[in-house]
């Protein structure tokens, strides 16, 4: 008998289409190896992609006593179940599409602008999510599993 591996799912999809543009909901979207989101401003180099993780999320707006929109953080991914912490050159794959993490997203100044405090209150421990780089062609779509490879 195998072991399942715990799995989360993707529960949002946003891309901006220009350098401090707003975040467009996508229900689905292509990922494009080398390139990134298609669409999405961000594209080649090791930070083509942003994940941020729900759970965290929502412990940080616990911590704020605030309900803040997730879609505040910039990111292009929201996932719930997985656990982004200190996961540095490890494959996240979200679907079909395989993702080499880098390292967290520091949270800027940005965060501020959407939400007083947002900024120190991404800060610890890996809040404001990781960054990485698609290693292959595919179609993501919300309501796709999560899952380290």
């Amino acid at each position: 008998m195998t072991e399942e591996k715990p799995t989360g799912g993707l529960e949002a999809i946003w891309i901006k289409r220009f350098r401090r543009g707003p975040m467009d909901a996508c229900e689905s979207i292509r990922a494009v190896v080398g390139r990134g989101l298609e669409g999405n401003a961000n594209q080649g180099g090791k930070r083509q992609v942003t994940v941020l993780c729900a759970d965290r999320w929502d412990e940080m707006t616990r911590e704020l006593g605030e309900d803040l929109d997730p879609k505040l953080r910039r990111a292009n991914l929201y996932v719930r179940g997985v656990d982004l912490r200190h996961r540095r050159r490890q494959v996240l794959r979200i679907g079909n599409c395989r993702i080499m993490i880098y390292s967290e997203t520091r949270p800027c100044n940005l965060m501020d602008e959407a939400h007083p405090g947002l900024q120190q209150a991404l800060d610890p421990d890996w809040r404001g999510g990781v960054y990485g780089e698609i290693l292959n062609d595919a179609e993501i779509a919300v309501g796709d599993s999560v899952v380290w490879e």
